[in-house]
């Protein structure tokens, strides 16, 4: 569902390349591997990056220069050897005084919210544009939006801008997004030719996905599903990103598992997830009803969803189902519901209980996630 610039790096690794390496992709490797142990709160000194890497001590310290200088990383105290009477070792972690990145949200109905992060995707600024019920996110909106982020910035520090978008994005074009109406839209170029940044565009869920990833519970093998104004997906297989063919990989939303007579969609199909499970739509159908009805609608739908996760938990041997959406959607009942219909369908002896549990990384979640993305596509850089 992400460009396929960001599948390397932090610790989430792409396919290694065929072609042999030149100095350059040694040195860009190198760099991925200390700032991969730093990202994103470890400290350690340059003999104990040099063990873990396996580098030379004249490579860790040449490359560690090199990301001083960069504003990458910084030296932030002391450590006494663990043995011997040698010279204190310098630590080294995260920079998060010097390089700033601007992070675009997309998927908010009837809202486009920005921050300026720093290099963990803190926010140091937040801002947003709220739109009326008939208007359409454009270009413009963004533009002006990013114009008010680096009014006061030094753009010398900017590392980037990276956007998240619901929808399929393939090479910085957005092919296509249902829920801002786009079809093949070049959101990359547009914004690259007005900042002259580098530009990241990535699918919104992926972003959240990396937030829970560094700074929540999930380890490197997860599904994270994502309800809210539709239903999206994104998965990571040994920290790998799946992707898909198409650059579709976790687009659950519009799989109709009944499309005869599910109820229509606007992507012109029926019976598409999001029509059935989708926080708006389950909101609509509590309204008027009392709390056993609203409570049987929200388990229904819980149970309605791990049917649906049932099949890439087995067929992937995923034991961890990450769900992040709105607390009166995503509730215990909601989860106890799930767990229990999940159980019933998947367990054996062949993998370990999955377990769905709720995302704790709060609302700017897919903020700081289109944050890190920028870090993940900067790092591959030379």
């Amino acid at each position: 569902m992400a460009d396929q610039a960001y599948t390397g790096s932090l610790p989430l690794r792409a396919p290694g390349r065929t072609t042999k390496a030149s100095p350059s992709d040694v040195r860009r490797l190198n760099r991925s591997l200390i700032f991969n142990l730093l990202f994103p709160a470890s400290r350690y000194s340059r003999a104990q990056l040099g063990r873990m890497t396996g580098l030379s001590r004249v490579a860790v310290s040449d490359v560690v220069a090199g990301m001083l200088d960069e504003g990458l990383i910084r030296e932030n105290g002391h450590v006494s050897p663990v043995t011997g009477k040698g010279k204190r070792a310098m630590l080294l972690s995260v920079d998060t005084t010097r390089l700033r990145i601007i992070s675009i949200d997309l998927a908010q109905p009837h809202l486009v919210q920005g921050a300026l992060t720093d290099l963990l995707g803190n926010p140091l600024q937040h801002m947003e544009s709220a739109l009326g019920p008939d208007v359409r996110v454009d270009a413009d909106t963004i533009v002006q939006l990013v114009d008010q982020l680096t009014a006061d910035l030094d753009m010398g520090s900017l590392v980037g801008i990276g956007v998240a978008v619901p929808g399929v994005v393939r090479g910085g074009v957005v092919s296509e997004s249902t829920a801002l109406g786009w079809r093949d839209v070049d959101l990359k170029t547009v914004l690259e030719t007005r900042f002259t940044v580098p530009v990241t565009i990535a699918n919104n869920v992926m972003c959240t996905m990396l937030t829970e990833r560094f700074f929540g519970q999930a380890g490197p093998n997860l599904v994270f599903v994502k309800i809210g104004h539709g239903i999206g997906s994104a998965t990571l297989i040994n920290d790998v990103p799946v992707i898909g063919e198409q650059h579709a990989g976790g687009e659950i939303g519009h799989i109709s598992p009944d499309p005869e007579h599910g109820p229509l969609c606007p992507c012109g199909k029926r019976g598409c997830m999001e029509r059935v499970i989708s926080a708006g739509v389950l909101r609509e159908r509590m309204i008027g009803a009392d709390e056993t009805k609203r409570t049987a609608i929200i388990r229904e739908a819980g149970e309605y969803f791990a049917s649906a996760m049932a099949m890439p938990v087995g067929l992937l041997d995923i034991s961890d189902v990450c769900v992040y959406g709105p607390a009166d959607v995503v509730n215990d009942t909601f989860l106890e519901a799930a767990q229990r219909r999940l159980d019933a369908m998947t367990l054996s002896k062949f993998h370990d209980r999955a377990v769905i549990r709720r995302c704790q990384c709060g609302a700017e979640a897919t903020l700081r996630g289109a944050a890190v993305v920028v870090v993940l596509h900067h790092l591959e850089e030379e």
